[in-house]
């Protein structure tokens, strides 16, 4: 052992390392005074000693986990909580609705989180999520390398940017509308494209040089998407057995002396029978096919995301019963004033054509209004960042609009007001 040939005096004080931390307090301090009064620590020395001791116990120590298999090598806890505050006004004329307000406090997610491991780089994830009494990921992994990992179970397909990335670094309080227009659940005009599928994925990068890499990923999965453990554990019937089909494609670089990161890139999903116009046509035989390009960076104290969606929906528009093909994108700038405070814009526009959208589809907790083919929105924030993103506040300012009826008569909805969140997670 490396302690045989240390110098007693240091020997003797490695003991005291070794062995204090499982010891009472008063015993440390005894062999402490002990090794004094034999002239093996010299008073100096003692108390350094002493100070690191009392550094020690002071420290918080998690307390262990242990898995109930036998083969599992690792195991760990952890949990994402975020209370919100909306304050959102509307004012709505050329329609049959009278403003409604939104105010009220509620938890927006209060996510618990699992994850193990069993040897030979196999590993498990499970979320769930209490606020909203869903899941985020139930997936069995195998990484065979560093750069290269399968997933099989549930999870969000990495199609759709903004919607892959995690809901705790989220710079807006909550994702664009465009986003939430193109993957939330199918409601007759949101599309239900992407997010959480069922399936086998893949995701992989490919260094291209020592600052840039190729990052690809795919995906074979149910169609539908899955928001309930209910259908997340259904076989399905004959109108919708069918596979869909997702892939993406980017380059990720990194700047020199670590002035920065970014990532640009394109991906798409072939939904078969996901298409048409309500949700009364799912399983009918129209289908659905997505597609994403994005880009996001920080570079310095800057940081800059965007992205835009569209679908070409097989008998998806309301009028004269013909395809859809909705489009929308954003643009997300921010600054970091300093390490613990960053100020963020964002602009987003959405043209349904023909398929319609109202204010609640795309704004979370407005009042709905009238169904609509235009949305656009302003937004601006401040992020406040007390321990990173494990503790911090955000507060923003959101002013939205739709226009222009399905029919083509004029009108227009409006909406306009607050949103703070306050998030803790480790």
């Amino acid at each position: 052992m490396l302690i045989r040939h240390l110098p007693r005096s240091l020997a003797l004080a490695a003991g005291i390392f070794v062995f204090a931390p499982i010891a009472p307090a008063q015993d440390s301090a005894a062999l402490v005074n002990a090794l004094i009064r034999k002239g093996i620590l010299t008073n100096q020395e003692a108390e350094d000693i002493r100070a690191d001791l009392v550094r020690e116990a002071a420290a918080v120590i998690p307390a262990p986990a242990h898995g109930g298999g036998k083969s599992t090598d690792r195991l760990s806890v952890g949990m994402r909580m975020q209370l919100q505050y909306a304050g959102l006004d509307t004012d709505v004329r050329g329609a049959a609705f009278g403003p409604v307000a939104t105010h009220h406090f509620f938890t927006r997610r209060m996510y618990f989180t699992l994850k193990a491991g069993v040897g030979g780089n196999w590993g498990a994830t499970m979320t769930y999520d209490f606020a909203g009494g869903s899941y985020d990921d139930a997936i069995v992994e195998w990484r065979p390398t560093p750069d290269l990992s399968f997933n099989f179970g549930l999870r969000k397909v990495n199609v759709a940017y903004e919607e892959r990335a995690t809901s705790g670094h989220l710079k807006s309080i909550e994702r664009s509308g465009i986003t939430r227009y193109f993957v939330e659940s199918n409601n007759g005009r949101r599309l239900g494209a992407a997010s959480y599928r069922i399936g086998a994925f893949l995701d992989g990068k490919k260094e291209l040089n020592a600052r840039t890499n190729f990052v690809y990923s795919a995906a074979i999965t149910d169609p539908e998407r899955n928001e309930t453990f209910t259908l997340a554990s259904s076989s399905g019937d004959n109108t919708n057995n069918k596979l869909a089909f997702w892939g993406n494609a980017g380059i990720a670089g990194r700047l020199a002396d670590n002035g920065g990161t970014w990532i640009a890139g394109v991906g798409a999903g072939f939904l078969p029978d996901q298409g048409g116009l309500g949700t009364a046509n799912l399983g009918k035989g129209f289908d659905l096919t997505l597609y994403s390009v994005y880009f996001d960076a920080q570079i310095g104290r800057y940081g800059l995301m965007a992205e835009y969606l569209t679908a070409d929906i097989e008998r998806g528009s309301a009028l004269a019963n013909r395809d859809a093909k909705p489009a929308g994108w954003f643009i997300q700038p921010s600054f970091l004033v300093t390490d613990a405070f960053e100020l963020v814009a964002r602009y987003q526009q959405l043209d349904t054509d023909g398929r319609g959208v109202n204010l609640a589809d795309v704004v979370r907790s407005a009042p709905a209004g009238p169904t609509m083919n235009k949305f656009e929105e302003w937004y601006l924030g401040a992020n406040w960042y007390l321990r990173g993103n494990d503790l911090k506040f955000q507060l923003g300012a959101l002013s939205g609009k739709t226009t222009e009826t399905v029919t083509g008569a004029p009108a227009e909805a409006k909406t306009m007001g607050v949103r703070s969140q306050l998030q803790l997670q480790f």
